[in-house]
């Protein structure tokens, strides 16, 4: 599919408008880690916010060793934040025990009551052996949890045993981060068509980011439309053309195109991100998850929840960009994650082994004893039929997947698995929650239903 996995990487402004999509796997020039804080103030970007990075102390003075049985921070006054985590120096190192805050609501001052962070979450990550994963600046982490606007924090994490080690330990080097994903920036003008994108004011970064889903929206917009059934098949024969499969071609099973928000749409800052896109060579499955950051959102705070989830995977985890491919809120909306194009095999980092010819799903909050919301679970079938029809792929259908390396499958072995999988499929976790996962049958056949199967 020659259209929809072209790539432009790096380009100006201009060069977006002028140039052809050129195939590329990779693009050299990649940018150095971003700091903290980042600079955030031109033109389109999203108004900075920030990361508090505070070390652990023991909480028992008379066992005060590196590997500290317990951990945490008593009460403490902090700058601004809605987002929680907690990271660690080794990311092959789990934490065996359990994370729970308290924080202080900047609105009214009253403290919340202990809430737990998701600790297993060494799963949601790049594949082994990968330059992503072998970058050095990758650490362990729990999942990030959301918690509104909050300026107090009190923290405890409490070792337990574990298979592997003899006695109860924490992970060395344990600091709690507090995300301010930031404000994002008034939107310029909407853009109709190419000619309109100088005026924007647009960064390299984010034009490199819109271009390559330049064949599905103009440069800089702020949301991909959704299709019709017949205008989709029709996109797909037009620009998919000789690369597509004979039966593609004789009969396109392909769902209509979702409205997705862009990165642009949400506020992403291109420049937390590694400039470069990472490609695998198609999609043959989609892995579901949830982010276990909490339900207590609102779906007009998404897009900053997104915000601060990149911002903790980039910044406080050390990724390149946001793990998941996409990402689904409460409501139904459908956001693009990771840098690359929609349409495009990007490879992503959510389901550590199989990142290879598959794409990562997050439903936006935590779903291991709530059920997800019915307009969440269309999105999903709606996402899955469409971007699984671009490569051929049967939402009711099986397919193999070679292991990278799992906790349940050696690395090198293939795999046998559902074309739509929950990640609990591929890496024994929790993950996407039990009332999710139960909802992935009804998911795949209205996806291959979608299609037109």
């Amino acid at each position: 599919m020659r259209g929809f996995l072209a790539s432009s990487i790096g380009v100006t402004c201009a060069a977006a408008l002028m140039l052809p999509l050129t195939p590329s796997a990779v693009a050299a020039n990649t940018r150095p880690a971003p700091t903290a804080e980042a600079a955030t103030t031109a033109g389109d970007r999203p108004a900075p916010g920030h990361t508090e990075s505070l070390p652990l102390e023991p909480l028992n003075r008379t066992r005060a060793t590196p590997a500290a049985p317990e951990q945490g921070l008593p009460p403490k006054d902090v700058r601004r934040f809605s987002l929680i985590g907690v990271v660690w120096d080794n990311p092959d190192t789990e934490l065996h025990g359990r994370v729970q805050v308290r924080t202080r609501a900047t609105a009214t001052g009253a403290w919340s009551d202990w809430q737990d962070v998701e600790t297993h979450n060494a799963d949601h990550a790049a594949d082994p052996y990968t330059a992503e994963r072998a970058s050095g600046r990758v650490r362990g982490a729990t999942a990030p949890l959301w918690v509104g606007d909050s300026d107090g924090v009190e923290v405890r994490v409490k070792a337990e045993p574990s298979e592997t080690a003899a006695l109860p330990t924490l992970p060395t080097g344990l600091r709690l981060e507090l995300v301010d994903p930031g404000e994002e920036a008034p939107q310029p003008r909407p853009v109709t068509s190419r000619a309109d994108a100088p005026a924007n004011n647009l960064t390299a970064d984010t034009a490199a980011a819109s271009a390559v889903n330049a064949e599905l929206a103009p440069l800089g917009a702020l949301e991909i439309p959704a299709l019709t059934a017949e205008q989709t098949r029709s996109e797909l024969l037009t620009v998919g053309g000789a690369d597509l499969t004979a039966e593609q071609q004789a009969r396109p099973y392909i769902g209509p195109r979702p409205r997705i928000v862009t990165r642009r749409g949400w506020g992403a800052n291109e420049s937390w991100r590694e400039r470069k896109f990472v490609y695998t060579k198609k999609v043959k499955a989609a892995f579901v998850h949830h982010t276990a950051s909490g339900n207590g959102y609102t779906c007009s705070q998404a897009p900053s929840v997104i915000r601060g989830i990149y911002r903790y995977h980039v910044m406080s985890m050390g990724w390149r960009d946001i793990g998941y491919n996409f990402v689904v809120d409460k409501c139904g909306n459908l956001y693009e994650g990771r840098a690359g194009g929609v349409a495009k095999p990007v490879l992503g980092a959510h389901t550590l082994g199989f990142n290879t010819h598959s794409m990562g799903i997050a439903l936006l909050g935590s779903h291991a004893t709530s059920k997800p919301s019915a307009a969440a679970v269309k999105a999903v079938a709606r996402l899955t039929a469409w971007k699984l029809g671009l490569f051929g792929a049967n939402p009711r259908g099986k397919t193999y997947l070679k292991s990278g390396g799992s906790n349940l499958y050696a690395k090198g072995r293939n795999v046998r698995l559902n074309v739509i999988s929950g990640h609990r499929d591929g890496y024994a976790t929790e993950c996407p929650g039990w009332q999710m996962y139960r909802k992935l049958g009804s998911t795949r056949s209205k996806a291959a239903e979608l299609q037109g199967r």
